[in-house]
């Protein structure tokens, strides 16, 4: 567990993608989000540490709808009845098309019904006592969505931005200008100090980023 101010935060690293879930919870509230979360047996250790920490689950985010980062979606429905699936507004049709999410191209099938909420840059969404905003971080996938957190000093950044690399701009929908004008205007801007928690590999800083990621163009304007 990662502990940030009043922010508590477990990963789960699903292992034929290497993708990254995440349950988010606050000091003095059972309310939690999952984002995020992809294929077994991720999902099934999702639930256990849901319920062995005595928590609810209030929604299931998604950064974006690529399948490895959506698959996870009905089953965790079904275990935690009634919860919603916020997903970006602009790749609503991904949840329901396996063509468009990705996975049908690699060789296996994941659909989700349809998400409860749609969300868009500058979305202000509330966990517990900590606000969080909605940055737009498109260009890998063609609505991509990274949530921030200033209090906690944690933005998670889907597949936009790793440790050391960033997404691929190589699938349908995908804009590699796009997603680095994103990430200088949207991403490096925020304090050196934020923790980005990426949607595969360790996490990283900001300010360790904008100093060594060889992606990103330090003479860029």
């Amino acid at each position: 567990m990662r502990i940030h101010g009043a922010l508590n935060l477990e990963v789960f690293v699903e292992p034929m993608f290497q993708e990254n879930a995440y349950l988010l919870w606050t000091n003095g509230s059972s309310d939690s989000w999952v984002v995020d979360p992809g294929l077994p047996p991720q999902t099934s250790e999702v639930v256990k540490a849901v319920r062995g920490r005595g928590l609810t689950v209030r929604a299931l985010l998604l950064t974006h709808c690529h399948a490895d980062h959506m698959a996870g979606v009905e089953a965790l429905r079904k275990e935690f009845t009634g919860t919603a699936c916020w997903a970006p507004r602009g790749e609503e049709h991904m949840l329901l098309d396996a063509a468009a999410n990705l996975s049908l191209p690699f060789g296996f099938k994941v659909t989700t019904a349809p998400a409860e909420r749609l969300l868009a840059p500058g979305d202000e969404l509330q966990l517990g006592s900590l606000s969080w905003r909605v940055l737009d971080v498109s260009g890998h996938s063609p609505a991509g969505l990274a949530f921030y957190c200033e209090a906690a000093g944690v933005v998670l950044t889907g597949d936009a931005l790793f440790a050391g690399s960033i997404g691929r701009s190589d699938f349908p929908g995908s804009s590699g200008k796009r997603l680095l004008d994103n990430i200088w205007r949207n991403l490096l801007t925020l304090p050196d100090a934020t923790v980005v928690y990426s949607g595969h590999g360790p996490a990283t800083t900001i300010g360790d980023e904008r100093e060594t990621n060889p992606f990103l163009d330090e003479d860029r304007e």
